[in-house]
């Protein structure tokens, strides 16, 4: 029997260096040969098997102070049936593809929650889902995110956990009805750009701190532009595994960034 942290460590190589599971079997059993360990390999029916139902642990960083989010998503390619299925019943014309939805803290780089959603569901309905997985006892200090967060069910989350919202209202927003502190709150984002206009209000909030998120998306893609998985347990745990490497690489050392006048 083989602990998760076994096989999250076997697809981890997988993933890494985008190989299939009988090659990862093997480079496993060469790399633990050259570190003089007589230990098992699983097998690759035996990987398989488990990426199914794997609860991928996913390391990061806490920074001092509130936690201030950046949240975003993006779609990601899954290959779609196989060379039989596709020669008995013709290929599909539509495109597969689903969205990952990511929170990131931009003092440490690493991803703080993640979600794995069909094509079909927007962006707004996932954020509660987001701020679920930050523990109730971390203070969380603003939540930045574009105009498709500008809802109710984002806004009222966000207030709920005593954080300041950072989106921007819809070009043919209007004023709510202020029958809660969210209605409140989003109601004086829209007087503030009213006023000010939404250049200014843009910066004054340092809402393109956001452009790091839409960075970290390319980052996730690095790993390939489609999952290799293709029942949605297997790519959900391979989603999450491509976000525990990318915070494991994090913690080795980031570039240092130096605005030049």
């Amino acid at each position: 029997m083989f602990s998760d942290a076994a096989i999250q460590f076997c697809l981890s190589i997988k993933v890494l260096f985008k190989l299939p599971l009988r090659q990862t079997a093997g480079m496993v059993a060469s790399l633990l040969r050259l570190a003089g360990l007589d230990w098992p390999v699983p097998d690759f029916s035996t990987l398989c098997r488990r990426q199914k139902t794997l609860a991928v642990q996913v390391p990061y960083r806490r920074a001092d102070g509130p936690l201030n989010l950046l949240v975003d998503s993006t779609g990601i390619k899954f290959l779609g049936d196989g060379e039989w299925q596709a020669r008995k019943h013709g290929a599909q014309g539509r495109r597969q593809w689903r969205k990952v939805h990511l929170a990131m803290d931009p003092a440490t780089s690493d991803i703080r929650a993640v979600e794995f959603t069909p094509s079909r569901d927007g962006d707004s309905p996932v954020l509660p889902d987001l701020l679920d997985q930050i523990p109730a006892g971390e203070q969380i200090g603003t939540v930045t995110a574009d105009g498709a967060y500008d809802t109710r069910r984002c806004h009222k989350a966000i207030i709920e956990r005593d954080a300041v919202p950072i989106i921007p209202i819809r070009k043919n927003g209007r004023l709510w009805k202020e029958d809660c502190p969210a209605a409140r709150a989003r109601n004086d984002t829209l007087r503030a750009t009213r006023y000010y206009g939404r250049a200014f209000w843009k910066r004054w909030t340092r809402y393109h701190a956001r452009s790091r998120i839409e960075a970290k998306m390319r980052c996730l893609k690095s790993f390939g532009e489609r999952i290799m998985a293709r029942d949605p347990d297997r790519q959900t745990a391979e989603i999450h595994i491509r976000i525990a490497l990318m915070n494991r690489f994090n913690a080795l050392g980031t570039a240092k960034i130096v605005r030049v006048a």
